[in-house]
């Protein structure tokens, strides 16, 4: 048995990407999955800061043979594990054979030993993003109400749809304002794909989960610690509880 792969990813930076694959990784883990997280935001990793962690090793460290795969793997709160990518790294900003081919074997290495690994790729289309959601096998779109995140997600949703002949990618709204506002969005973006000829050969976006605008979210995020510990009977909190739960039954 090897790791089920799940890239999150999103049209626009802001939007809380790392903060929903950290605290849906402790879901997971929560439920007895063993869970890694691969920073795969190769030149503007922030999931060392969401989890208020200090790595003096990261992915970095690996792809250059400063260390072993298995000195730069860390345990992290909420009972998962992570491989930090460092941030500011320039060489990483673009593609090239050497960073797509040790992405590939470090993935390859890793998924043994975990049921799931959560690949947090950066923000947009660029293609060192567009590469890392590739090799998942299941991904999530995040996004939030707010009109330039539903434009930038729809870009991503329609890129992903066509370039890499996915038939089926999930949405979580974050942020939402009431309930039952992710299945408006949902359905909206549906619309506008299949009006523009995005949705051929039988594509579908599929609601995966929707997480309420909650103050605990800042709390926690100014604190540094996981909202299912910090605040985990929080509406968003519950947000991410279920969207653990569509995750681990697909």
């Amino acid at each position: 048995m090897t790791a089920r792969t799940l890239a999150v990813t999103s049209g626009k930076g802001g939007v809380g990407k790392t903060f929903v694959t950290a605290n849906l990784a402790a879901a997971l883990a929560a439920r007895g999955h063993r869970v890694l997280v691969l920073d795969a935001d190769l030149g503007l990793a922030n999931l060392d800061v969401v989890l208020n962690l200090h790595p003096k090793l990261t992915l970095h460290d690996v792809f250059t043979e400063k260390c072993s795969l298995e000195q730069a793997i860390l345990p992290a709160p909420g009972g998962f594990s992570v491989l930090l990518a460092g941030s500011g790294m320039v060489e990483y900003s673009r593609l090239t054979p050497d960073v797509r081919e040790k992405l590939l074997a470090i993935i390859d290495q890793v998924k043994p030993r975990f049921d799931w690994v959560l690949i947090d790729t950066g923000a947009g289309i660029s293609d060192v993003v567009l590469y890392a959601v590739s090799l998942a096998q299941h991904v999530i779109v995040v996004a939030t109400p707010e009109p330039t995140s539903l434009t930038d997600a729809y870009a991503t949703i329609k890129v992903l749809a066509t370039t890499q002949q996915r038939k089926l990618l999930g949405l979580v709204l974050n942020q939402a304002n009431r309930p039952g506002e992710g299945r408006g969005v949902c359905t909206q973006l549906q619309a506008v794909l299949a009006r523009f000829g995005a949705l051929q050969g039988g594509f579908k976006l599929d609601l995966w989960g929707e997480i309420r605008n909650d103050a605990a979210v800042r709390q926690a995020v100014l604190k540094r610690k996981l909202l299912l510990e910090l605040a985990p009977a929080s509406d968003a909190a519950q947000g991410i509880k279920s969207l653990a739960n569509t995750v681990a039954g697909v």
